[in-house]
């Protein structure tokens, strides 16, 4: 059986069945069931259409305006079969855009550009990241986006721009909303770096003032995360460089000041999660440290109690030798006093008081009730 990792993490990767015929396409069982929707627009009117099915997009195709088919879910492959052969994709890309996840990457196909990177969601309620694929097929006049989860989206301000003809989105091209649905991908994950960046201050608090065996696997789990999140940011920057680079035909020069733009966010991004990871590696640092300090503490504690009780152990012990006074006016002529026991408690108590008085006056006992 194909595997497919769950979209809250990209260590394992999708693969086939060793001998695949290239272009299969493996929807998994567990997929969301494909939804279409479709929204055309120029700089008069705007039309939007969902659910749409893969014969309202074929209508659009051919007109000089821009038309943005996203689909929703992966669940359908019929559906996703239809869709290629109305977009006329190659089999390979279609492979590409269903079997998730890929590398994320940019192809030129000719009259189509394809695009295949991550989208991040911050879930504040769940406290938790999604990561999963988004693809992109752009022609001249359309903009095919397929979504791998269809619960999760951060395009949503996009479309209220269409919606309300706000900004110069209605008067560009196709081109211009991959730019912008792109700017959005990457400022999406600013919230969820920001999420990291509260996580960290919190367990640095945890670390100085009370850290614990759960404080190193909280760090150690935010060191993994932060590793994979720098993975993501990384090759998103790199696609996001490729589309600078190579692909003035389907971008145009006109766009490379806003590309160049999204790229300079995208190295924001990297900055920060490297930053994120030299405080998680510190703080790994600074919990040993705490936890040394800790038995320190811990170490000087027993020495203070041992050395008081050293000395009255030794007075024991010279009492419990039991040598016989009667033998010798020098066998612990002390033993026949009438008030030997009490001088012996005395004399212990007192030697007690003096350690504890010295231990005060050098500042353990201080440190001790901290």
């Amino acid at each position: 059986m194909p595997q497919r990792p769950s979209p809250t993490t990209r260590l394992a990767y999708f693969y086939d069945v060793p001998g695949t015929v290239p272009g299969t396409l493996q929807a998994a069982a567990s997929a969301a069931s494909t939804q279409l929707d479709l929204i055309d627009y120029n700089a008069d009117t705007v039309m939007q259409l969902s659910p749409a099915t893969p014969e309202d997009c074929a209508a659009y195709l051919d007109t000089t305006s821009v038309s943005w088919i996203n689909v929703r879910g992966l669940g359908h492959a019929a559906t996703l079969q239809e869709l290629g052969q109305v977009f006329t994709l190659h089999p390979l890309v279609l492979e590409d855009l269903v079997n998730v996840p890929q590398r994320p990457k940019v192809e030129n196909y000719g009259d189509q550009l394809v695009i295949v990177t991550q989208m991040v969601t911050y879930l504040p309620q769940q406290n938790r990241l999604v990561h999963e694929q988004i693809s992109f097929v752009l022609s001249q006049h359309y903009l095919l986006t397929v979504q791998e989860e269809p619960d999760y989206d951060c395009f949503e301000p996009i479309r209220t721009r269409i919606q309300q003809n706000r900004g110069v989105i209605r008067r560009m091209g196709a081109a211009y909303l991959t730019y912008a649905l792109l700017d959005a991908l990457v400022d999406g994950f600013f919230p969820a770096l920001e999420a990291y960046g509260d996580r960290l201050e919190s367990l640095e608090d945890e670390v100085v003032s009370h850290p614990s065996e759960k404080t190193l696997h909280q760090i150690y789990r935010l060191k993994q995360e932060l590793a994979n999140l720098r993975h993501t940011v990384w090759l998103q920057r790199e696609t996001l460089a490729s589309l600078l680079r190579d692909n003035d035909e389907f971008m145009g020069q006109d766009l490379d000041v806003y590309l160049r733009d999204c790229y300079d966010h995208g190295v924001q991004l990297l900055d920060i999660v490297e930053s994120y990871r030299d405080r998680c590696s510190g703080l790994m640092d600074i919990y040993l440290s705490a936890i040394s300090n800790r038995m320190n503490e811990v170490m000087k504690t027993l020495t203070v109690i041992s050395t008081i009780f050293i000395p009255l152990t030794f007075i024991a012990g010279i009492y419990g030798m039991n040598f016989n006074p009667e033998a010798s006016p020098y066998n612990m002529p002390e033993l026949n006093w009438y008030w030997g026991y009490v001088a012996v408690w005395v004399v212990m108590g007192a030697i007690a008081a003096g350690l504890m008085y010295f231990f005060w006056r050098r500042g353990w006992f201080r440190n001790l009730s901290r």
